[in-house]
């Protein structure tokens, strides 16, 4: 497997990504937008999940297409933030076209980080339909992982979380990319080592280039998880997505395989604890050649190309003032 040249989501043609966050908060947003409406599905696998717009992205619903999903912290808060970038894109002129008004769509995840150290006291205004707005206004083809955006104030259970990206280019054409921000109720490493579960997908040294410990410790499978984890206290929100013509019902089919991805790079993932949450968004550039064959491809791409992101959002992460966890550098070294 190879990485698209900047291993980044927008590898993907017409995605751009925005990253708006804010240190003394410990919190903050990512948007993906669409420089068209792209078709677009979910698939949600963890217990406690936080959401905005998610129904109509259902193969079943009317409209295929959507112009931009936003990934915040802040819990139930921070679903003001599509709200935001909602309201921007409609002066901009974007949306679906009801009744002489433009409407824009904007599916939203939000994972919860307000009991990671910062400040939360923001009165009777969250701040983050203002976030939303900033993100909207950052958007670009190339942007920071680690502790920004929707992965700023993030935590696994031994260390600090964060937003990752990583990216795939297949031999037929078709790019596939994942962002991710990895706020998990377990962890991303393998017992007390340094090592990465995500590791046999690891391309280069992109996130320590270790492999698996040799041999593997003899409490390797052994739970480790947040203290007292409570409903809505964490989870994992990501969007795969590729520059293949896929149906909505295609769409769906890759959100549910992606989550595979959790699964290999995150020990225990989906947990009743977690609202762990894929996006799926296709761009429709590259026409499939046979669409259940490539289809095998696409979805085994994107489930690796997300245990990359996610151990790479961990490994990116830096620290800041009132963590309550160490970042993975600052334990194992660079």
């Amino acid at each position: 497997m190879r990485s698209a040249p900047k291993n980044l989501l927008t590898d993907v043609a017409g995605l751009k990504v925005g990253n708006a966050d804010d240190a003394t908060l410990k919190s903050g947003v990512s948007l993906i937008l669409c420089d068209e409406p792209a078709v677009a599905s979910v698939h949600v696998m963890g217990g406690a999940p936080g959401t905005r717009e998610t129904d109509l992205l259902a193969p079943e619903q009317t409209v295929d297409t959507i112009d931009a999903v936003v990934l915040s912290g802040g819990s139930a808060f921070g679903l003001d933030a599509a709200g935001g970038v909602a309201s921007a894109l409609a002066a901009a002129g974007r949306g679906f076209a009801v009744a002489g008004m433009r409407v824009p769509l904007v599916p939203a995840a939000i994972l919860f980080d307000l009991a990671n150290g910062g400040d939360k006291d923001w009165g009777t205004e969250p701040p983050y339909a203002r976030l939303g707005r900033e993100a909207l206004a950052a958007v670009s083809e190339d942007f920071a992982i680690g502790t920004v955006g929707a992965g700023a104030g993030a935590t696994t259970a031994t260390l600090k979380g964060g937003l990752g990206s990583a990216s795939a280019r297949l031999e037929n054409g078709v790019t596939i990319a994942a962002l991710v921000a990895v706020n998990a109720v377990g962890q991303a490493t393998i017992g007390d080592t340094g090592h990465f579960w995500a590791a046999p997908f690891e391309v280069g040294d992109e996130f320590g280039g270790r492999g698996f410990p040799s041999p593997l410790p003899a409490d390797a499978a052994a739970l480790r998880h947040k203290l007292q984890p409570s409903a809505g206290a964490n989870t994992t929100i990501a969007v795969i997505a590729t520059d293949a013509v896929l149906t909505k019902a295609q769409a769906k089919r890759l959100a549910m395989v992606t989550h595979d991805g959790f699964a290999r790079a995150i020990w225990p993932s989906h947990t009743p604890f977690d609202g762990d949450l894929v996006f799926a968004l296709a761009t429709g550039k590259v026409p499939l050649r046979d669409a259940a064959i490539d289809m095998i491809e696409i979805g085994a791409v994107a489930a690796s190309c997300m245990a990359r992101a996610i151990a790479r959002g961990v490994h990116a992460a830096t620290p800041a003032p009132n963590d309550t966890v160490p970042t993975w550098r600052q334990r194992f070294g660079a």
